[in-house]
């Protein structure tokens, strides 16, 4: 199953972003996101949060269309997208889009990327999707698909990445190690169609960027 979040950052509405809602069999409005969805005519299945972000009319909009409504304390350990996200595994979602999620507040942008990281998530493909990125970790071994000449950067998370084997990529890693904090994954190029990124020990962040 197909699962969209929408997320309270940036949303950037294009072709594929549409289509993807389209064909979600579940789409989850975090808190936020739930005005950011009706404004395009989206109506979420479930609405997830505290709700501090959420105001009465639109709750009342979602929760009129059918919609199931999980409201959280405001004092709680996960973000409002981490329960979307739970909640969409919780659901049986196989692929996983999270859209909204990159946007001005740096230290909201930054957690959102880092849930890529979860261990709960492996298995799982999960991908931030925000105009011409798209976001995903690599665990064990990925395909990157795009057209020849997008940008690639691989980043690790969490500690060194070792053992690193990619095809596809113009400068490609046999072997090879990412060192956490130093930028030499950034800015590789894709000669295929689609990519292969295959890491012995650690994460990857990979960042596509679609000419």
């Amino acid at each position: 199953m197909i699962a969209v979040i929408v997320a309270h950052g940036d949303l950037i509405v294009t072709p594929e972003v549409e289509a993807l809602v389209r064909r979600a069999g579940l789409l989850i409005a975090a808190d936020g996101g739930a005005a950011a969805a009706l404004s395009q005519g989206w109506w979420p299945h479930v609405l997830v949060g505290d709700l501090d972000s959420a105001p009465p009319e639109v709750r009342a909009q979602v929760e009129a269309h059918g919609a199931e409504v999980r409201q959280y304390p405001p004092r709680k350990d996960e973000t409002d997208t981490e329960l979307a996200l739970r909640l969409a595994l919780a659901r049986g979602a196989e692929d996983i889009y999270l859209l909204g999620a990159l946007g001005d507040r740096t230290d909201h942008t930054l957690a959102n990327l880092l849930l890529l990281a979860l261990p709960e998530l492996a298995g799982v493909r999960v991908t931030i999707v925000a105009g011409r990125q798209r976001i995903c970790a690599v665990r064990g071994q990925a395909e990157i698909a795009g057209h020849v000449g997008d940008v690639v950067s691989l980043l690790p998370i969490g500690g060194d990445a070792a053992g690193i084997w990619t095809t596809g990529l113009e400068y490609p890693l046999q072997g090879g190690t990412l060192y956490l904090g130093a930028p030499r994954g950034i800015s590789n190029i894709l000669t295929a169609p689609v990519a292969t990124v295959r890491v012995e020990r650690g994460l990857l962040l990979a960042v596509v960027t679609h000419g």
